[in-house]
């Protein structure tokens, strides 16, 4: 019997990265599902009292002799601030890069707030990459999230960021309103094909508070289920594996303000760690189909072993049937898998 030589598809990349939180600044409007001051725990401010405040944190970092970090702006509509405003933040920003403290840029902003002129600003500023929150690409589920733009805007907008040279991230939520099962699969098809960088999938969840709470209570709008959600977002994350797109943050940070704010919908403290385990178990199963017969055993990354059998061994069984137990897997110290 021959044996199957593989990598592990996730492209990897480390970086300390310092956020800073913008809650609803530069927003049009609250979307159906959004409460950012819950889910970045920032109280309100304005942008020039954030400004003041990165200004400090920053000088305080280079006076500690801080290890260069990468600066990302979140939160808001980075691109829709008043001009003094966001250029005050490049400004600054460019200079800790200079100066060395900052190492890459970026920003978080909407599909319909960008044009070939700012971005080409952005760009000459030093910022890095543009996040969109594209959201969805699908119509029905745009209306029914009041994005208040089609998925013509949201296709222009990643090609925009593309052409001026920046790296493109892209943001999708399973489980909004309107969304079926084929409308994710069909935004995982559209992510990849605008080639982004990165992406970042967000499982909508039901905060108190919002539109969406006022549609859940009124019998309007049901979240995903846990299981749908594990079960496609770990098929997009394959997919995005594959085509050398790194999948940087699956679900919201554990905030515990916000997590008691949430009224439903599919939340796990291990979201993130049992969907990509998922993904790899649908990655061996797939090189599994080549073995010409049963498997004798499977040697595995040593980085890997933690997640290899998913959250406290729930993947167990799904290995046993492929022929895989406990007694078969064996981690050793080379970057690829081995299956004989």
């Amino acid at each position: 019997m021959r044996a199957i030589v593989f990598p592990h598809p996730e492209p990897f990349a480390s970086a300390r990265v310092r956020p800073v939180f913008l809650p609803f600044a530069g927003c049009p409007d609250a979307c159906v599902y959004c409460d950012q001051r819950l889910q970045t725990a920032t109280a309100p401010a304005s942008p020039g009292a954030l400004l003041d405040r990165l200004r400090a944190d920053l000088a305080a970092l280079a006076a500690a002799r801080a290890e260069p970090m990468e600066l990302a702006f979140y939160g808001g509509t980075f691109t829709r601030l008043p001009a003094r405003h966001l250029d005050g933040f490049l400004a600054t920003a460019r200079e800790w890069k200079e100066r060395g403290l900052v190492t890459r840029l970026r920003c978080s902003t909407r599909p319909d707030a960008v044009d070939a002129g700012l971005l080409a600003h952005l760009r000459a500023s030093g910022m890095d990459m543009v996040e969109l929150g594209v959201q969805s690409f699908d119509p029905a589920t745009l209306e029914a999230s009041r994005r208040g733009y089609g998925p013509e805007t949201a296709m222009r907008a990643c090609a925009l960021v593309r052409a001026a040279g920046l790296d493109l991230g892209v943001q999708i939520l399973p489980g909004l309103p309107g969304m079926a099962r084929r409308a994710f699969l069909a935004d995982v098809a559209a992510t990849v094909a605008c080639e982004p960088q990165a992406v970042r999938i967000y499982p909508c969840q039901v905060v108190a508070g919002t539109q969406l709470a006022a549609m859940f209570e009124r019998g309007e709008y049901a979240p995903w289920p846990l299981g749908r959600v594990l079960e496609l977002a770990s098929l997009a994350v394959l997919r995005f594996w594959k085509h050398g797109i790194r999948v940087i943050r699956i679900g919201l940070a554990p905030e515990a303000a916000f997590q008691a704010q949430v009224l439903a919908g599919p939340a796990h403290p291990a979201l993130g760690a049992r969907v990509r385990a998922r993904a790899l178990l649908h990655l061996v199963r797939a090189r599994m189909a080549s073995l010409n017969g049963a498997a004798r055993g499977l040697r595995i990354p040593r980085r890997t072993q933690g997640e290899f059998w998913g959250h406290r061994g729930e993947l167990s069984r799904a290995y046993a049937r492929l022929g895989l137990t406990h007694a078969n897997v064996h981690p050793w110290d080379q970057s690829f898998f081995l299956l004989y």
